[in-house]
């Protein structure tokens, strides 16, 4: 039986990152996921909305809980910050029924929506490994992504409901899924570690000091590359990385991409841009 999620690609997927929005439509073809666009959805608030107007942030989240309820369908998105504030606001309204009638009110009289709470959120790292299966997804791995690579979670989605299976303190899945694309999987500190997101406007140093660590843990461990499961982190540790370098002395070259190309890439999609990837790797480093 086919999955069926409604889709939400994250906001960086429509701007900074479109590469991730890109691959991910093909990788869910091959892998038989149908995917239901939440035309019109907002930004998750990624961690910002809420520290000036934490109602508005859920009013938001709920319009897209309820367009998702309305459908039918689960939520889905290749973001970890999105699956992760997705889901916080997810909890707030279960738990606590005043709040989310007074917000069904709001969603009622802006856009004619009410949610109940029968929804839920995913990411597609867990999608993958607890309802696709591993075995299925190396069977279908045409270009082995045989790279010493470091998987990067983030912080967003590792708390107890965001996770899928995988342990919220110690996680594996990802390392699971590049082992079945034929890659070898880095042990790392950093990967849970924050780059810094959503501060990157008000304090871009310590953005950058927090993106130049992760970095460098990565290039010390041996990785050949960077590949993150957040859309906005993924922006950080690609489009900053010189100037985190120069900010901070330390070498932080070293390549990064997303978890959506990177499954392309492996499905067969996209092979000019997996060549230029290993280009990459050839050329980049001490």
């Amino acid at each position: 039986m086919a999955l069926k999620y409604a889709y939400h690609p994250g906001n960086v997927a429509h701007s900074g990152s479109p590469e991730i929005n890109d691959t991910m439509i093909p990788l869910a073809r091959t892998l038989g996921i149908k995917l239901t666009s939440l035309d019109g959805a907002t930004s998750c608030g990624a961690g910002i909305i809420r520290q000036a107007n934490h109602r508005l942030q859920l009013a938001l989240n709920a319009r897209t809980f309820a367009q998702a309820e309305a459908l039918g369908l689960e939520i889905m998105t290749p973001c970890a910050a999105t699956a992760g504030n997705l889901s916080e606001d997810l909890a707030t309204l279960r738990a606590n029924p005043i709040l989310l009638e007074e917000i069904n009110v709001i969603l009622q009289q802006t856009s004619g929506l009410t949610f109940s709470g029968g929804t839920e959120v995913h990411h597609l790292l867990h999608v993958i490994v607890d309802e696709f299966g591993l075995d299925k997804l190396s069977a279908l791995v045409k270009n082995r992504v045989d790279f010493s690579i470091a998987g990067y979670y983030g912080p967003n989605m590792q708390q107890h409901g965001a996770c899928g299976g995988d342990d919220v303190f110690d996680p594996n899945y990802f390392e699971q899924l590049i082992t079945a694309l034929g890659g070898t999987p880095v042990e790392w500190e950093s990967r849970t570690q924050s780059v810094g997101v959503p501060s990157l406007v008000s304090e871009e140093l310590t953005v950058l000091r927090q993106a130049a660590s992760v970095l460098s843990d990565a290039r010390s461990e041996g990785a050949d590359m960077i590949v993150s499961a957040c859309n906005l982190s993924h922006s950080i540790l690609d489009i900053y990385q010189g100037k985190a370098s120069r900010a901070t002395g330390i070498q932080t070259n070293i390549p990064v991409t997303h978890l959506c190309e990177i499954l392309s890439f492996a499905l067969g999609h996209h092979t000019d841009r997996f060549a230029q990837l290993r280009t990459r790797i050839a050329v980049i480093g001490d």
